[in-house]
């Protein structure tokens, strides 16, 4: 086996065009790993396993199987003749794809070069060279992946010509090259199977090489679709989420909510949609419209991000609307969910530090079902998983966590398999103990038998010799009966006596014997053909029961073979295996302690990022709790001062006044001087 069991273990609203671009363009190939051929017959029932495995997602089965296979395929005097030579060249490419499924880039790059450097046609050397440069897009080496790409001479096949293209065009806008991206994403357009993500690169593209109106046009376009595919729906909300984002970032507020409006309430983007199209009505100051997408996002699950920002943003819209005091409530709960929050960090930070982290991850039914990342957050006694969905967002997190997850499946399935051997070894001393008693007196019978069988081959072989030689030369005597071999061996005793004594018999004695021999010799030699022919017929009907009693002996002998050879030999097979599952066992104790480690400090790193962005925001709110206290005692003092001043102006009587008012006063001193 060529691969050996070792080589296997070897975003917030305000983020900007260029960091979401590139983290969607980054989207997963669409894969091709071992599909077989649709347009042959399944020839071999070993790669049709294979295949099968690797269509269940077990990457490791499939591989082993196909590495058996090919191993074996190689070492064939007249590999030509087995059936598995219709599948080589998609047996070696699945190695590869199925490689770089389970991540082992270096092994599926190795696989595909060397059948890049062998004799064969310029369309498999075209799909090599794609495949080659798939692996170097995943290892975000994208000048390797042009370099592969433009190795390519010819028509590529078709069942990857599309992924052909979608693979250079995203090459392309990694090199910054994004005219060259846009012409080709644009000649993909109306692909089947890659519909959604053709349209979204291309508007990214555009957006990004200064056609910002046709960018946002082809990207109004994906988003406006609709879907009951959940993946499929998540690709328009994330569109839409994106240009939403992108407008209110330029300050076109008007044309911004309309795309958070667009988002699924239901969908993965809904709570950032949310807290988008609130911040939009508040960019533009109608905070009592803000006030409707943050109070839906504010009751929501207080893990999130947009949900912690959005129980900051709802009393700072009343605050400006001044309703302080129910600015103030809001405050206070707040500051209420962030302390909560806050202890549980602590306690998912101190419990990863203790290992139930990893012991979760490791527990059988959080991969029971498909989403199993999922299913951790509904564990027990797990507060380390309660953040975990939002630590997916970081590719280098999600990459460390299957790493781990794969090294505690191949652990756990080399438990399995030292517990098999174990049962291997009762099963042969089973045997052993049924065997080895039976055996020596099988055997006595056997020989008994076996030398009975040999005399009965020895007489068939001695009569099919006469018949052949009567076939030659006529020989009537060995036709004879019993009977007739008796009588005839009397006369020829009765003819030496004669001749020993001739005195002693009479003419008519001898005459008689004469006759005799005669008759007898007449009746041999007249019925000669007949019994050559009922002798041959014999001869053939005991030739079928000879074969008959040599298949028995065949398959006695095969039994017996079997017998010995089913508890003898494996001793030291077995041992040999156990120690190599052993060492195996103490490589992958190593692999996962340093994943582990790796992992527990992602997690303990982003967990205490998201604690001291709550601890931010839990000061925020103490201050605005106070300035809102301070607001609304303001307001409360001011509104009684008014209230009492209205209340002396009633309770007094109206003072007349004293003196002449001032127009009075003119005409008096008038009057005077005249």
């Amino acid at each position: 086996m060529r691969t050996s069991l070792l080589s296997v273990l070897s975003g917030a609203v305000g983020t900007g065009l260029r960091v979401i671009g590139f983290t969607l363009c980054g989207l997963p190939l669409v894969s091709n790993a071992a599909d077989a051929d649709n347009s042959e017959a399944l020839q071999d029932l070993f790669f049709g396993a294979a295949m099968y495995y690797a269509h269940q997602d077990k990457y490791f089965d499939a591989i082993v199987a196909l590495d058996s296979e090919l191993a074996q395929f190689h070492r064939l005097d007249e590999p030509e003749l087995d059936p598995f030579s219709t599948h080589l060249g998609q047996a070696e490419f699945s190695v590869g794809d199925l490689e770089l499924s389970y991540r082992m880039h270096r092994e599926a790059g190795r696989a595909i070069e060397a059948v890049l450097k062998g004799n064969v046609s310029q369309e498999v050397r075209n799909e090599a060279a794609y495949r080659l440069a798939k692996i170097h897009y995943h290892k975000q080496q994208p000048l390797n992946a042009l370099h592969a790409l433009e190795m390519i001479e010819g028509r590529v096949p078709l069942r990857v010509r599309a992924d052909e293209q979608f693979l250079r065009a995203r090459v392309f806008m990694e090199l910054g090259r994004l005219k060259e991206a846009v012409e080709l994403l644009k000649d993909l357009k109306g692909e089947e199977s890659l519909d959604g993500f053709v349209e979204f690169n291309l508007g990214i593209a555009q957006l990004k090489s200064g056609e910002e109106a046709r960018g946002v046009l082809e990207l109004t376009a994906l988003g406006k679709r609709r879907s009951s595919d959940p993946a499929d729906q998540a690709l328009y909300d994330k569109t839409n989420l994106l240009l939403g984002s992108h407008l209110m970032e330029a300050g076109e507020l008007q044309l911004a909510r309309p795309y958070f409006d667009r988002v699924n309430l239901e969908g993965p983007f809904s709570n950032r949609a949310l807290l988008g199209a609130g911040w939009v009505e508040a960019r533009a100051g109608r905070y009592d419209r803000a006030l409707v997408p943050w109070k839906m996002l504010q009751n929501r699950k207080g893990t999130n991000e947009a949900a912690q920002e959005a129980m900051l943003a709802v009393p700072y819209a009343y605050g400006k609307l001044d309703v302080h005091s129910t600015a103030a409530i809001n405050y206070g709960r707040a500051l209420d969910a962030f302390g909560r929050e806050i202890d549980t960090l602590t306690a998912s930070i101190d419990s990863i530090r203790e290992g139930k982290f990893l012991e979760a991850l490791r527990r059988k039914e959080a991969t029971q079902v498909q989403n199993w990342v999922v299913a951790l957050r509904n564990l027990p006694e797990a507060p380390e998983t309660h953040y975990l969905l939002d630590l997916m967002a970081s590719n280098d997190y999600q990459e460390f966590l299957r790493n781990y997850r794969d090294l505690n499946e191949l652990f756990e399935r080399n438990k399995e398999w030292l517990k098999n051997l174990t049962a291997y070894e009762d099963i042969i001393s089973v045997r052993r103990a049924y065997y080895e008693p039976l055996l020596p007196q099988l055997d006595d019978q056997f020989r008994t038998l076996d030398a009975r069988i040999k005399l009965r081959m020895e007489q068939r072989d001695q009569f099919s010799s006469r018949i052949e030689q009567m076939l030659v030369s006529r020989r009537p005597e060995y036709l004879a009966t019993a009977e007739e071999q008796e009588a005839r061996l009397q006369l020829l005793q009765l003819h030496k006596q004669i001749a020993r004594n001739p005195r002693g018999f009479t003419e008519e004695t001898r005459s008689r014997l004469e006759r005799l021999q005669g008759i007898l010799a007449l009746r041999l030699s007249t019925e000669y053909h007949e019994r050559l022919t009922e002798a041959y017929k014999h001869l053939q009907a005991l030739n079928t029961e000879i074969e008959k009693l040599q298949t028995v002996y065949r398959s006695y002998v095969r039994s017996r073979q079997a017998a010995t050879h089913s508890y003898t030999g494996y001793n030291k097979d077995i041992q040999r295996l156990r120690a190599q599952i052993r060492a195996t066992q103490r490589r992958l104790e190593t692999l996962m302690a340093r994943q582990g480690s790796m992992l527990e400090a992602l997690a303990i790193q982003e967990l205490e990022r998201r604690r001291t962005q709550l601890e931010s925001y839990q000061i925020k709110a103490r201050f605005a709790l106070a300035d809102s206290f301070d607001r609304a005692n303001e307001l409360q003092e001011q509104r009684e001062d008014e209230r009492k001043i209205e209340q002396l102006r009633e309770a007094q009587p109206e003072a007349l006044p004293e003196g002449n008012p001032p127009e009075m006063e003119v005409q008096d001193n008038a009057g005077s001087e005249g």
